[in-house]
């Protein structure tokens, strides 16, 4: 017996075949040593033809293999965990402690309402005691269609949640389930009950749609609930004081389900707002709501997830406690990250939005060093430590002798509200730690991953939670725009976080693994991708326009080195892609969205960054579109690229596509017609003819919507224009330069 109480709550287990990968990983690094003694070697004499262009090459080659050398960490020793939900349910299924879910919302066009009422419905109906559940809407637009629709939200999980207890829902977001069960068959008790909670959810979704549409609440609802008051006053989504309403109290007979049983706490918020008041965009809205739960619930676990990222796993909250209240490894566990899944990926994933390696090696790999990111969304935390707490040896969490006070207990329903509005005041937080020390971190629109390195930095760990049915789903990017502006806005402020304080390279000296401090910088460093790329996607291109050789001939023994580090690089890359649960297509795919986000993103987030440190721009935080137009969506499906308007990344694109085109063609055209045994070159330049046409083929979706396409998903004709004139006059200058 005593045996089995102080049995594990979760397993870990390691990868299996890494010393090969440790070999073959050290043989491709022998190659690139070769790679650059060749470069040093090699250095064309003064007044030879194209010595500046081989320094370039071999500074970015340099660069390339350094780069390379940090991503070996999130492979050298991945950790897969596996909880046991039984036995936590065997141990403390009568002391689980009380979990605050916060749902964050900023936008109602972008963020539709009924979207986001999704996502806290799913997150209601967890396989969890409704008592010790408490669910906060954050909304930053202090839309009063937003907050009617939560309202419409609380009547409707009255039936909602004892239908997804009696039949064992799962997705528990409603429209989600609704379309798993579409091509079901079900017993006669269950298809009627069914259809009626369908009807209603229908009716619901209509009446919110509706406002939605008029762009306010009809009047004769106001007098439904008395929160709608709070609009009388309201100014602007800049402009307005704390709304905050209790929606059920869970203490109230009109916050229990048909069943008769109590329901969550939910609770609507949006923070004050001033014009002349920073407010941090999301990190500020995340730490009022650590306030204000903190006077309502205080809930010792706070997950936090986006508002299109409804729960696919209503066990998933069991698995992360598993993690947090083991006996032995879980008091110097601070938080369980889970994977940003999405629901409308492609089978071929046009735009590589899964992160398929990413989530299914890498953050694996960071377990084994001390744990992953915090990735802003599926996060399970502790509240004392998201709130500041350090680690010592010491520390142990009694949840035994957790006591769930009722806080709701000790005031009035409206003198809560009243007590917990000055909590989300914008002028709380002057003069007191919030935001430096406290709650997530302020000065980075990356805030969520600066917070979770200053976790780290105080002595805790991370654990990385990969399930088999994905704990949420979300909706990815369906345009190449908003793919390039989210790759932007990441990776800007990853760069932003390695010039300031809390860089890996100096703030995280001494207190996290070295391999980590090498795995975080492979993420900080993307936006330094981009001017090698840019070199590497130019320069040789136009060397072989005009015949001069930037790499051996196929006849030398320096050929092999270049040789076995692109092939056997890029046939790892595709059985690592494969291993993921990718297809060929897929990793090709993805090939194509890396080259894009470096030429593109990267580039534009490192001259943004450059202008916000002296001062000629400011930190603004873009909310990417969750819902897109119908034609778009079918284009998606059919997985069709989605340029849209003109916008200078897109310009960019095209015309380095173009240029590639135009050397690779001009050079054909020159050996073949105009030099005599032309087709020599196949052996004296084979690696820039290899490049040159590897560039084509990833781009021929960008020729399709330069000058194939007719839908209005094409490049716009200003683009085609711009970029053929830009590429053509890069060709003409570069040749008839000596």
């Amino acid at each position: 017996m005593a045996e089995k109480e102080h049995s594990p709550l979760f397993e870990t287990k390691r990868a299996k075949g890494r010393v090969f990968y440790k070999v073959f990983s050290l043989s491709l690094f022998v190659g690139i040593c070769f790679i650059w003694v060749y470069r040093v070697s090699h250095i064309p004499r003064e007044g030879e033809d194209g010595k500046w262009g081989w320094i370039g090459m071999f500074c970015v080659e340099l660069w390339f293999g350094l780069y390379w050398l940090l991503r070996h960490p999130f492979r050298w020793n991945p950790r897969f965990r596996e909880p046991f939900r039984d036995r936590l349910s065997q141990r403390y299924e009568e002391v689980l402690p009380k979990v605050d879910i916060f749902v964050c919302t900023a936008d109602p066009v972008i963020e539709p309402a009924v979207m986001v009422i999704n996502t806290v419905l799913s997150v209601m109906a967890y396989d969890y005691p409704p008592d010790k559940l408490s669910v906060y809407l954050s909304d930053d637009a202090a839309s009063d269609i937003t907050f009617y629709a939560l309202f419409e939200a609380s009547i409707f999980a009255k039936q909602w949640l004892p239908f997804c207890r009696k039949f064992k829902v799962d997705p528990t977001s409603p429209a989600a389930y609704f379309k798993t069960i579409a091509s079901s068959t079900h017993s006669s008790s269950h298809a009627k009950e069914l259809l009626t909670i369908k009807k209603l959810y229908q009716d619901m979704e209509s009446r919110i749609e509706n406002a939605g549409k008029m762009g306010r609440v009809p009047e004769e609802l106001h007098s439904k609930h008395k929160g709608f008051s709070a609009w009388d006053s309201y100014s602007s989504r800049s402009d307005h004081d704390t709304i905050l309403q209790i929606l059920l109290d869970g203490k109230d007979s009109s916050a229990k389900d048909v069943d008769g049983n109590v329901m969550p706490i939910l609770v609507y918020l949006a923070r004050e707002k001033r014009p002349q008041v920073p407010h941090n965009f999301k990190a500020g809205a995340m730490n009022s709501l650590l306030r204000v739960s903190s006077m309502i619930s205080n809930g010792e676990i706070i997950l936090n997830v986006d508002c299109d990222m409804y729960s696919n796993n209503s066990q998933s909250l069991r698995d992360a406690l598993c993690f947090l209240m083991d006996e032995d490894q879980g008091r110097e566990i601070a938080f369980v990250q889970t994977p940003q899944c999405f629901e409308n990926i492609t089978k071929n994933d046009i735009y590589g939005g899964a992160l398929q390696v990413v989530y299914a090696m890498e953050f694996h790999g960071m377990d084994a060093l001390g744990g992953p990111l915090y990735i802003g969304t599926g996060c399970f935390h502790r509240r004392e430590i998201l709130c500041g707490r350090k680690f010592n040896n010491q520390y142990k969490k009694d949840w035994n002798g957790c006591k769930n006070i009722d806080h709701m207990k000790e005031a009035s329903l409206h003198e809560l509200e009243e007590k917990s509005k000055a909590l989300a005041s914008c002028t709380y937080e002057k003069n007191t730690l919030w935001g430096k020390e406290m709650g997530l971190l302020y000065g980075c629109s990356v805030e969520d991953v600066v917070t979770g390195l200053s976790i780290k930095c105080r002595g805790w760990k991370s654990v990385y939670y990969n399930p088999q049915r994905s704990a949420f789903l979300g909706v990815a990017p369906t345009t190449l725009p908003q793919v390039l502006v989210q790759h932007k806005r990441w990776s800007e402020g990853g760069f932003q976080v390695l010039l300031s304080k809390y860089s890996r390279a100096w703030y995280a000296y001494g207190f996290i693994n070295p391999g980590l401090r090498m795995a975080y910088c492979y993420y900080n460093l993307w936006v330094t991708l981009s001017w090698p790329t840019l070199y590497y996607c130019i320069i040789p291109s136009l060397y072989l326009l005009k015949g001069i050789p930037l790499f051996p001939q196929m006849s030398s023994p320096w050929f092999i080195p270049y040789a076995y580090v692109m092939l056997g690089d890029s046939s790892y890359c595709l059985m690592e892609f494969l291993w993921s649960g990718g297809t060929v297509k897929g990793w090709w795919n993805d090939l194509r969205i890396w080259l894009y986000k470096r030429t593109s993103s990267y580039l534009f987030a490192f001259v943004d960054t450059i202008l916000k440190i002296f001062g000629f721009s400011e930190s603004t935080f873009i909310v990417s579109a969750k819902v897109a137009e119908e034609n778009v969506s079918q284009r998606y499906e059919k997985e069709v690229m989605e340029f849209g308007n003109s916008s200078p990344m897109l310009t960019l694109l095209a015309t380095l596509a173009l240029l590639n085109l135009f050397c690779l063609l001009g050079t054909f055209i020159k050996q073949v017609f105009i030099i005599e045994g032309g087709l020599r070159i196949f052996d004296t330049m084979a690696l820039q003819v290899l490049l040159s046409g590897v560039l084509v083929l990833i781009n021929i979706p960008v020729y399709q919507g330069l000058f194939l396409r007719k839908d209005k998903g094409r490049l716009p004709i200003s683009v085609a224009v711009q970029s053929t004139t830009l590429a053509l006059s890069a060709c003409v200058l570069f040749i008839s330069t000596r």
